[in-house]
C-alpha cells in the first residue's frame, strides 16, 4: 500500500472522511495535512509527515488495542433489536456476562458461537442482547468485575399525530413594556400567551437560552454559549425574583429607577447592548443575594443544588473564577432563579392553551473558552473547530469556532455529558429543536487555525447520539425536531423519519429530485416542521424584495457578482411562486401566500417567524460575518418601517392578523 492508502485506512478506522460530496455533488478530497492534523486531535500519535512504516505501526496498534479491550466503551441499542456484542478475555478463560438493569434487577446474557482466532493472547466471545430489555440506562458486567454502560433506546418515538402550528422567535429581540431593553423569561410567557390567543399557536419555538459569560462582556450569539447545560441569567426578569420584596422601600425605589431607564430602550430601534443590561441586572441580583431569604426559599435552593449535583458546583466555581466579584454560591443561585422563571414561562404557555408549549433550541456546540470547554475538556477535541464547508449561500464556508465532542472519549463516559445536558434542556419544554442535527451523524472538523476549505467530516455513532436523545425526549414527553438542512444524504433523512424524528422543511430549500423546480407542497414530508424561513435566513419580506443580496454584497460574503446573485435569486423565486400560485398585490400579499402555502402542506408541524408577522426586514444573523462587520444577534424586533414592536402591540397590528390568518390550519 502507498503512504496515502495507509493514511486513508487509518483515517477510516477513526471515522475521518478522506473525501466528501458538497452540495454541487462535487467530490472534495481531504489533503494529507488535514487528515494528519485531525487524526492527531483524536489522540493518534503521528509526526507531521508520517512515513509508511509509521502509519503501518499506528494501524497495528489500533487493531491490537481493540482486541485487548475487555468490553466496548458503551453499547447503545434500540429496543426490540436484539443486537450482538463482543467481549475480550485472556485466551482460554471463560466469559460470563450479566445485564445489571436500571431498576436493580439482573439478567444473564446468552453466549453465541464465535470462532475468531486469538490476538496476542486475547480471545473473543459474542453475546446476545435480549430484545425485551426495558428502555433505560443499564450496565453490562463481565466476569463479575469489568462493566460498561448499556443504554436501551426507543426504536421509534411516538410523536403527535395531529397537525400543530407555531411561532418561532429570537427572544432577546422581543420586548414588552416591562423588559429591561431586551426580551426575558417573563416575555417568553407573555409572548406565548399572545400568539396562542391571537394566532392560535400550539407552540413557541425559541432561540437557545444557554448561558453566556458570567459577567460582561458577554457573547451576543445564542449559538455560541459558554455551556449548553445551564441557562443565561441575562434573561431573568428582576421584578419576578421573590427576594425583591425583601428590600426596603428606598432600595426598591432605586431598582424601579434602574428599570425605568432600561425600559425606555424598549421603544428604540438601536442595537441591544447586552453588556449594559446584564451589568445592571447583576448589580441588583448581587444585592438580593445578600439578603436573609425566607426559610422555604433557602430550602428550595438547596434542593435545586442537590439535584443538579457536581456539574452545577463545577460550573459555579468556573463562573466565580471568571468573575471574582461573587462566590460560586451566587452563580448557583442565579441558575436556581433561571430554572424557576423558565418553568413559569412554560406553564404560562400551557395554561394559554398551547398543546406543546415551549420548544427550546439546542445549539451545535460551545465557546472554545467557555465553561463546558473547561469542565468537559476530556470528552472534547480542542485542537479543531466545527463549521460547514462552502455552499451556495455561504460560499466561503463557515467556522463556528466550537470544539467538537471526541467520539471515543464521549462513548467511554456512557454518553453521560450528552444525556445530562439533554435532560436539563427538556426540563421545562414540550419539545427540542436540535440545530444542525446532521452533526450527530458527522461534523465538519477544521484544524484550528485553518479555513473551512481545509476541513473534512468526522463521523459519530449516530445511533447512540440520536437514540439517547430519543430516550430523553420520550421520558420528557417531548417533541424532537431535527434541523436537517444543508449538505446531507437521502438516507439520513429517511433514518430520522424511521425513528420518528421531525425533520425541517423550508420553502426556499425544498426542490424536486432534479433540483430544477420548487417542490410541490403536497410532496412535503409529513414528519417535519415546515416554514418559510429560519433564523439564518433574512425575513421573508426582505427575501422577497431581494435586499439580502445587497447586504451580502456589501459585507463581502458573495463569491459572485451582485448581478449574478440577484438574477439567480429572482429566477428561483419565480419557480417557487409558480408552485405557490400567481399573487396579485404587494410584497406582504406574497408573504401571506407563502405562509398559506406552507400551512396547506402535509407537514404535521408548521411554524411562522415572528419577524414575518410584523414585517421586519432586518437580518438577525448574517452567516460568515463577525460583529465588527454586522450587528449579528443585536437587533430588536421592528416593523418594515424600522419602528420597534412590543409584545403588547402585536394584537393591534393588521399585518400580524393577516399573516397569522394565512398561516392558520
Amino acid at each position: 500500500m502507498t503512504t496515502r492508502q495507509l493514511l486513508e485506512e487509518l483515517a477510516s478506522r477513526y471515522g475521518v472522511a478522506v473525501s466528501y460530496s458538497n452540495q454541487a455533488k462535487q467530490t472534495i478530497t481531504a489533503d494529507d495535512d488535514t487528515l494528519v492534523s485531525i487524526l492527531k486531535s483524536l489522540g493518534v500519535s503521528l509526526s507531521p509527515a508520517p512515513t509508511s512504516d509509521e502509519l503501518t505501526t499506528a494501524l497495528y496498534f489500533e487493531h491490537l488495542n481493540r482486541a485487548r479491550r475487555p468490553l466496548p466503551p458503551c453499547v447503545v441499542v434500540p429496543s426490540w433489536e436484539g443486537r450482538k456484542f463482543v467481549v475480550h478475555v485472556p485466551d482460554g478463560e471463560p466469559a460470563e456476562v450479566v445485564f445489571q438493569l436500571e431498576d436493580g434487577t439482573a439478567r444473564a446474557a446468552r453466549q453465541l458461537p464465535n470462532d475468531t482466532p486469538p490476538t496476542d493472547g486475547w480471545g473473543e466471545a459474542t453475546f446476545q442482547i435480549p430484545a425485551d430489555l426495558p428502555h433505560g440506562y443499564h450496565q453490562i458486567e463481565l466476569n463479575g468485575g469489568e462493566t460498561c454502560p448499556l443504554i436501551v433506546t426507543p426504536a421509534r418515538l411516538d410523536n403527535a399525530a395531529t397537525p400543530q402550528t407555531g411561532v418561532m422567535a429570537q427572544i432577546y429581540s422581543v420586548r414588552s413594556r416591562g423588559s429591561w431593553g431586551m426580551g426575558d423569561f417573563h416575555d417568553i410567557g407573555l409572548l406565548a400567551e399572545t400568539v396562542a390567543h391571537k394566532a392560535g399557536a400550539d407552540f413557541l419555538l425559541i432561540n437557545p437560552l444557554h448561558a453566556a459569560e458570567p459577567s460582561p462582556p458577554v457573547e451576543d450569539s445564542p449559538y455560541l454559549p459558554t455551556t449548553r447545560r445551564f441557562l443565561n441569567p441575562i434573561y431573568l426578569r428582576i421584578e419576578d425574583v421573590p427576594e425583591l420584596t425583601l428590600l426596603d422601600a428606598a432600595s426598591r425605589a432605586d431598582v424601579a429607577d434602574i428599570a425605568a431607564e432600561f425600559q425606555q430602550r424598549n421603544r428604540s430601534a438601536d442595537r441591544i447592548n447586552r453588556d449594559e443590561i446584564y451589568a445592571a441586572k447583576l448589580h441588583v441580583l448581587r444585592d438580593l443575594y445578600r439578603l436573609d431569604w425566607a426559610r422555604e426559599r433557602t430550602d428550595a435552593f438547596r434542593e435545586f443544588t442537590r439535584r443538579e449535583g457536581e456539574y452545577l458546583q463545577r460550573f459555579a466555581e468556573w463562573c466565580a473564577d471568571f468573575d471574582a466579584t461573587a462566590d460560586p454560591d451566587f452563580y448557583a443561585w442565579l441558575q436556581f432563579l433561571c430554572d424557576e422563571q423558565l418553568a413559569a414561562a412554560h406553564r404560562r404557555a400551557k395554561d394559554a392553551g398551547m398543546r406543546t408549549g415551549l420548544i427550546t433550541d439546542l445549539a451545535v456546540g460551545v465557546h472554545p473558552a467557555g465553561a463546558d470547554a473547561a469542565i468537559l475538556s476530556e470528552v472534547l477535541a480542542p485542537d479543531v473547530t466545527v463549521g460547514a464547508p462552502p455552499d451556495p449561500y455561504n460560499q466561503q464556508g463557515q467556522d463556528w469556532s466550537q470544539p467538537p465532542w471526541h467520539p471515543t472519549r464521549l462513548a467511554e463516559t456512557g454518553y453521560r455529558p450528552w444525556s445530562d445536558m439533554l435532560r436539563a434542556v427538556l426540563r421545562h419544554a414540550g419539545g427540542v429543536r436540535v440545530d444542525h442535527i446532521l452533526g450527530l451523524f458527522r461534523l465538519f472538523w477544521i484544524p484550528r487555525g485553518g479555513t473551512p476549505r481545509t476541513g473534512t467530516y468526522v463521523h459519530y455513532d449516530f445511533e447512540a447520539m440520536l437514540g439517547i436523545l430519543a430516550l430523553e425526549a420520550e421520558r420528557a414527553g417531548a417533541l424532537f425536531i431535527g434541523e436537517d438542512l444543508g449538505t446531507t444524504e437521502p438516507w439520513v433523512r429517511q433514518y430520522l423519519a424511521d425513528k420518528g424524528v421531525f425533520g425541517t422543511s423550508v420553502v426556499w430549500f425544498e426542490r424536486t429530485a432534479d433540483k430544477e423546480h420548487a417542490l410541490p407542497r403536497e410532496q412535503y414530508r409529513r414528519l417535519s416542521m415546515a416554514s418559510v424561513g429560519t433564523h439564518d435566513l433574512p425575513p421573508t419580506l426582505a427575501y422577497v424584495r431581494g435586499s439580502h443580496n445587497e447586504l451580502r454584497h456589501r459585507l463581502g460574503v458573495l463569491d459572485c457578482s451582485l448581478d449574478d446573485a440577484v438574477a439567480a435569486d429572482r429566477a428561483w423565486q419565480e419557480r417557487v411562486f409558480s408552485e405557490v400560485g400567481a399573487v396579485d398585490g404587494d410584497d406582504t400579499d406574497k408573504m401571506a401566500a407563502l405562509h398559506e402555502y406552507v400551512a396547506g402542506s402535509p407537514a404535521l408541524l408548521t411554524c411562522t417567524s415572528l419577524v414575518d408577522l410584523v414585517g421586519d426586514v432586518q437580518t438577525q444573523n448574517q452567516p460568515g460575518t463577525t460583529v465588527s462587520v454586522y450587528p449579528n444577534w443585536q437587533l430588536p424586533l421592528c416593523n418594515s418601517d424600522g419602528e420597534p414592536v412590543l409584545i403588547e402591540d402585536l394584537g393591534a397590528d393588521p399585518l400580524f392578523s393577516k399573516i397569522a390568518s394565512a398561516a392558520s390550519r
